[in-house]
């Protein structure tokens, strides 16, 4: 049985979307732009924008890669980025590979 998404989840797809949708604007991109440059359909882009969870997780990859924010999102979920991912770091990642 599928569960209904967590209302956090929902609230954070909407912020997403509006802060997807205020870098289109801030560029001064029409959603139509976007669609083009991401390689997807300008329903999609307003979905996106809309915080709709049904859109799939490369569509808005590649939204934020045609709104040149792909990088940010990458950095934002680094865990090595965080204190608690540098002092992990040594005791959980193993010390070598083998081959």
């Amino acid at each position: 049985m599928i569960r209904p998404p967590a209302a956090k989840v929902v609230r954070s797809a909407a912020t997403i979307g509006e802060q997807l949708g205020a870098w289109r604007r801030l560029q001064g991109l029409t959603a139509q732009q976007v669609a083009e440059r991401a390689g997807v359909g300008r329903a999609t882009i307003t979905k996106i924008e809309a915080g709709d969870l049904g859109v799939g997780f490369g569509a808005v990859l590649a939204v934020a890669r045609a709104l040149d924010v792909l990088d940010r999102i990458v950095t934002a979920t680094d865990p090595y980025e965080t204190d608690l991912g540098r002092a992990r770091a040594d005791q959980i990642l193993p010390k070598r590979v083998r081959s």
